[in-house]
């Protein structure tokens, strides 16, 4: 197992996932607003089985997409943090930033916030050259946090391979930020 790494900010924590975390996790992946850009919201086990993944790549690696919570009231918030892409897409092999963040905590800055803590992680902990993010074209909310992050759209878009084909959602925007960026 990798040495864990598990950044603070002002207001949240970003952590390994814990058991106790199952149950809010699932609420969050079957709420449709939520999952507004996904092909369709997750079933319980699909949400356990996406905790299992996220748990195996922060044993393996020591970062990974991090449970997170707030300080204030050690609220479950959802997920904020860095992993590896998946090998089919075009831009692969890549280290992705993404955020998951349950409504009621919309609109405070909280992706924001933890999103810049992991950038910190992978450019002063890691030492990786970029990280990249993406999401449907029309997902307007991630694609604004990508930009207040300093991300870079790349002009070229894809096809996402596990976004059926004939969906709305399966054209995709890819942005960047190199390290050099981030020192910025």
């Amino acid at each position: 197992m990798a040495k864990l790494i598990e950044p603070v900010t002002e207001r949240l924590q970003l952590r390994q996932w814990r058991d106790s975390d199952r149950a809010p996790f699932a609420d969050i992946n079957a709420d449709p607003r939520v999952m507004e850009y996904f092909p369709s919201t997750l079933t319980r086990a699909g949400s356990d089985a996406g905790i299992d993944r996220q748990i195996a790549h922060i044993e393996q690696h020591g970062w990974g997409f991090w449970a997170v919570e707030r300080l204030e009231d050690m609220a479950f918030m959802g997920f904020v943090g860095l992993k590896h892409t998946p090998g089919e897409l075009p831009f692969s092999p890549a280290v992705e930033i993404g955020w998951r963040l349950d409504a009621p905590y919309w609109g405070y800055g909280y992706a924001t916030e933890a999103a810049r803590a992991s950038l910190a992680v992978a450019f002063e902990q890691l030492g990786l050259e970029q990280v990249v993010s993406y999401t449907a074209l029309t997902n307007q909310p991630s694609r604004a946090v990508m930009e207040r992050l300093g991300m870079c759209r790349a002009p070229e878009t894809f096809e996402h391979p596990l976004v059926p084909e004939g969906s709305a959602l399966r054209r995709h925007c890819l942005y960047r930020i190199t390290a050099g960026q981030w020192r910025r």
